[in-house]
């Protein structure tokens, strides 16, 4: 096996990125839809460009982003060893990450779609029903960044926990 050690560095800042890319859709895509349905109507109009590129992002670029993050994961453990896992601020970071990707593909991705074509909108209910929802996927978004910061605090400082 090569001596990865010298490319750490890229390594790392590569598997940040990718981590951090695989919620962008997550976290703006509630934004996007902000007060989509004010004086349209209840047809449900055309995503705009940023809308349609972070749902293609979502829903084919996720597998790919996912192995690149799988990838410079085990590429991580490969320079570091397994002593990387020893460290408590690390082991609390993989489990926020993992609760919160859980959160982000489990729950809101799919409402995410639904909100996106406006099912059933036929009356003034409808819509406030529609705000609703859009109010409470943007109040996951604001979770899901909070999670994110958390984990960039939590490997910043690296604290000692136990």
């Amino acid at each position: 096996m090569p001596d990865l050690s010298q490319y750490f560095p890229v390594i790392l800042a590569t598997h940040i990125t990718l981590a951090i890319a695989l919620f962008v859709p997550s976290l703006l895509l509630p934004f996007t839809l902000r007060n989509r349905l004010v004086n349209q109507g209840y047809e449900a109009p055309e995503p705009g460009g940023l809308v349609r590129v972070l749902l293609w992002i979502q829903a084919h670029g996720t597998v790919v982003i996912g192995a690149g993050l799988a990838l410079t994961g085990l590429a991580m453990l490969t320079v570091l060893g397994p002593r990387m896992l020893e460290q408590p601020w690390l082991l609390v970071s993989l489990a926020t990450y993992a609760i919160t990707a859980v959160i982000a593909f489990g729950f809101q991705r799919p409402s995410l779609r639904r909100l996106v074509r406006r099912d059933g909108i036929e009356s003034d209910a409808d819509r406030e029903a529609w705000r609703a929802r859009a109010r409470r996927q943007r109040y996951v978004a604001y979770a899901i960044t909070t999670a994110v910061g958390f984990i960039a605090f939590m490997m910043s400082t690296k604290p000692v926990l136990w």
